[in-house]
């Protein structure tokens, strides 16, 4: 019966050679920022809520994003594997309306970039 590779043969000396094991610095899949998008048509109390329950930020965190969107007109809500950040932008395109502002037409928009 032939031995596992790495094993001698029974009643052979020999040395057993360990499998190569995989660089400590494994490479990490490339980043991605979810970036949201100002406009007049969401309240901040929209916003707060969508990103408490879509990203489970706190009430702060959320109205420190909300406040930071309507002032320089983008924030970053998470930086993330590019997978993630493409379904985090899409559960932002589909929160829907804000029924709170009745010109609301719909969601807000996001986006997702590199994170470099």
């Amino acid at each position: 019966m032939a031995q596992p590779s790495g094993q001698s043969e029974p009643g052979q000396t020999g040395t057993l050679v360990m499998p190569e094991t995989a660089d400590p610095a494994t490479k990490r899949a490339p980043l991605y920022h979810v970036i949201l998008h100002d406009d007049d048509q969401h309240t901040y109390q929209y916003v707060i809520t969508m990103l408490m329950q879509l990203f489970g930020k706190t009430q702060e965190r959320a109205f420190l994003h909300a406040k930071e969107v309507d002032t320089t007109g983008v924030t970053i809500v998470e930086t993330t594997t590019l997978e993630r950040a493409e379904l985090k932008r899409d559960q932002i395109k589909a929160f829907g309306r804000d029924p709170l502002l009745a010109k609301s037409s719909g969601s807000m928009y996001a986006s997702i970039e590199p994170a470099e």
